[in-house]
Parts: C-alpha cells; structure tokens; sequence
C-alpha cells in the first residue's frame, strides 16, 4: 500500500522549549529540517545554509592577503552552519563563537544538532563565550580580525529590543574597536538595507558592500560587508 501524506506531515514538532533571561526558545523539527524559534520569531533552519556560509567565506576574502591565521569572533551560534565552515577552513586561527542562549549550546554539544557543529565544537581552535554578544563587544578588551554576526534577521527586525544597540552609532563603534586594522565586519539579513549600509560608512568604515544569496521565498538573503581601515 503507498504511503500518503496528509497535511500535517511536515508539521513542525517541537523537540524542546526553554525559558531564558531573554525569553523562550524553541527548537523544532519540520521533516529532516531543524528549526530555532525565539520569543515566536522564527529565526533560522538547516533548510539550505548558504548565506551563513556565505558569511564567513565573504569575511575571510576581504582580508588583506598575506594575513595569517586571523582571528574571527561569529556571534551567535544559531543552527551551527557559520561556526562549522569556520572550522573547515585550516586559514583562521582562533574560532570564538558568541552564544547566549544556554539551550543553543546544549542542542549542540549533546544535542539534536550536534551533526551539524560537533566536529566544529571540537577543533581545538574553537572557544564557545556563553555570552551576549552585543555585552562581549563593550567589555571585551580582546580585537578579532573578523567579525560574523547573525544574531537577528537584519538590522531592521531584531530578536530582542536591545539587540538594535548592535547597529546604533554606538554599537557599530564598538565593533570597529575590537576589529584589527584591516579588519572586516559580516552582517547577515534577511533582507538588505541602504540605511545600514549608510550606517556603516558613518562608523567608519570603508569598503561598505552587500553581497546577495538567492532563496527560496523570493527576497535574498544578503550580507553586510564593511573594512576596517589599515591605518
């Protein structure tokens, strides 16, 4: 007898649910596809993966040639997809990865995604900050040659009200400051923005472009790109 498949056979089952300090995670799978939800925001999937690649890869070209084992700060770990690509290319140096919620590490040091971000976990370049992001940039005394930030859907649609301190005058500075000379900044989108990008040159930095990822949905996926200057 063939299988059928009705209307709920990808609806989405929720495999935990967690209160946090800055409110209720959820992670879920839909068919062979995980998903982290985030006081109801939906905010990423294993679904394709391209522009939180993309988001490294962007970073680590833009670099001055001739650079050696640069330093990279991504912020957060997400569905693990940025982190993994990191730790696949032998040219970085130092991995941090920025993660507040406490759920998001377990599910991948022991958990659901631990395929995807286990062996990433386990380079020894990797070090996991249980943090805020936007906190670790105002206190932190330590500078990274590049930056990977993916902790909202865009600077216009953040997951939490003080994340938008991250694009404010003031949060676009602290970023240049814990950026070498030369140093790159990633930002991915959902959507892109010439407001950001203005944003950006008034911070400072130079190089300012946006680098687009085709989705299925229609509007791409894109990634902010700035330079710290060399001097």
């Amino acid at each position: 007898m063939p299988l059928t498949f009705g209307p709920d056979a990808l609806a989405p089952v929720i495999l935990d649910r967690r209160e946090g300090p800055y409110g209720e995670v959820v992670l879920r799978r839909r068919g062979d596809d995980f998903e982290i939800i985030a006081n109801g925001c939906f905010l990423m999937d294993t679904s394709d993966g391209r522009s939180e690649r993309l988001l490294v890869d962007a970073a680590l070209d833009a670099l001055p040639a001739g650079r050696t084992a640069p330093a990279v700060l991504i912020g957060g770990l997400g569905v693990g997809f940025s982190l993994a690509r990191a730790a696949a290319e032998p040219r970085w140096g130092r991995i941090a990865v920025a993660e507040r919620e406490q759920a998001i590490v377990d599910w991948h040091r022991d958990g659901p995604l631990a395929g995807i971000s286990g062996a990433a976990l386990a380079d020894p370049r990797t070090v996991v900050l249980t943090t805020d992001l936007v906190a670790h940039l105002r206190t932190t005394t330590d500078r990274y040659d590049a930056l990977c930030l993916d902790i909202d859907n865009g600077p216009d649609w953040t997951v939490t009200d003080d994340n938008g301190n991250l694009y404010s005058p003031a949060g676009l500075a602290g970023c240049h400051a814990r950026l070498t000379p030369g140093g790159v900044l990633a930002v991915w989108s959902a959507q892109p923005s010439e407001e950001f990008e203005q944003a950006l040159r008034n911070a400072g930095f130079r190089g300012v472009r946006t680098e687009e990822v085709g989705v299925a949905r229609g509007v791409p996926d894109v990634v902010h790109l700035a330079i710290r200057a060399a001097r």
